[in-house]
Formats: structure tokens, sequence, C-alpha cells
């Protein structure tokens, strides 16, 4: 396998970027990205720390980002399965990226800026549904957002509406693969029970 190792040999391989690429480029959110932002229930969260990068899916019944002003998101840190991979990351570098999704849209909307947890009560407490609270909200600040081309998503027709779940594993068949005596249909069961909207 050849290695590129510099950029001038990996800028060698490809055309210059056209002009729109930068022409769209927003520092803070603009009334276009403000609707995008409002309309998306789900974002993947990528992050950076000491043992590597992580990459974590969120999504809620409503927006999954609350804009708190032209430069800042929030997003609660809703029940999940405690391994904190993210939040340990942003406490010890903040660097984060997010990348915004709408069903049917093939645009995403990208953020990449830094972030901060907090705990403080009144802000959870602006995040409550039905009696529950996060533990922690995460405070972005936006360095830069644009949109991503629309061939990745064209390309794979990921919203084509088809149900291709039955050709890949199940939570409980990967669990089940690193621990041969684990009640996989059980655990799958569950699951399906645990992933229901009301995860408050």
């Amino acid at each position: 396998m050849n290695k590129i190792t510099t950029i001038d040999e990996l800028e060698a391989l490809y055309e210059d970027a056209v002009p729109a690429a930068f022409t769209k480029v927003a520092t803070e959110i603009t009334p276009k990205y403000r609707q995008w932002i409002e309309a998306s229930r789900f974002v993947v969260l990528s992050t950076v720390g000491p043992e590597g990068t992580d990459a974590s899916p969120r999504g809620d019944d409503g927006p999954v980002a609350t804009i708190i002003d032209d430069k800042t998101l929030q997003i609660p840190d809703w029940r999940g399965n405690n391994r904190l991979d993210s939040l340990r990351n942003i406490v010890r570098d903040g660097r984060v990226s997010l990348m915004f999704m709408v069903p049917g849209c093939n645009n995403v909307v990208r953020i990449n800026g830094s972030a901060v947890l907090t705990d403080d009560p009144k802000t959870t407490q602006s995040f409550s549904k039905n009696g529950k609270l996060p533990r922690t909200v995460i405070a972005v600040t936006i360095h830069e957002m644009y949109f991503q081309c629309a061939k990745a998503i064209m390309r794979s027709a990921i919203w084509n509406g088809e149900d291709e779940s039955s050709s890949v594993p199940t939570a409980g068949e990967f669990i089940k693969e690193m621990k041969s005596d684990f009640d996989g249909r059980a655990y799958d069961d569950g699951y399906a029970e645990y992933a229901q909207p009301r995860m408050w």
C-alpha cells in the first residue's frame, strides 16, 4: 500500500476545491442554519481524547440540540449505557464536531467547535421531560458550520425507505459473539422496550 505522507502529495491527487465549498461556511448560526438545526432530531457527536477518537449518535423526539445564541448550542445527555466515552473526551479535550441529519434530506449540516459539560441545575432543568432531567448538558461553541454535499447520502440511498435490518446482527447478537453464554434474544427483547422514545 502506498502511504501518502505529505499535504503536497495529497493535494496533487485532487483538483482545486469548488468556490462554493468555502462560500457556504458560516461562523455563527444564520437563519437558514437555525432552521435546519431546529428540524434535526439526530446528530453524530465526534470527540477526541487521549485514548483516541469517538463518534456518538444522539437523538431526541424533538430538536436534538437547543440554540442558546448565534454561537452556542446545548445538547442534553440523556440516559444511555454510561460508558461516557464522549463526555470523558470533552472534559479532557474540548474539540468537537457535529453532523446534523434530517430524515429524507440529502444534505447534512456540520459544525466544528469546542464544548464543555455542565451540571448546572438551571441548565439541566431547562431540558426537563416527564419529570426527568439529563445528568449533564453539552454546551458547544461554534467555530464554523456548513452543509455537506449531498452525494454521499444520494449514493448510499439511505433514505429510500427500505428496511434492511434483517441482513445485519442485532445488539444481542453482537454481545453474544463476545460472550458465548449470553442470552442475546432476551437482551434484544428488553432492548426493544428500552429503546422506545420514553428513554428519559
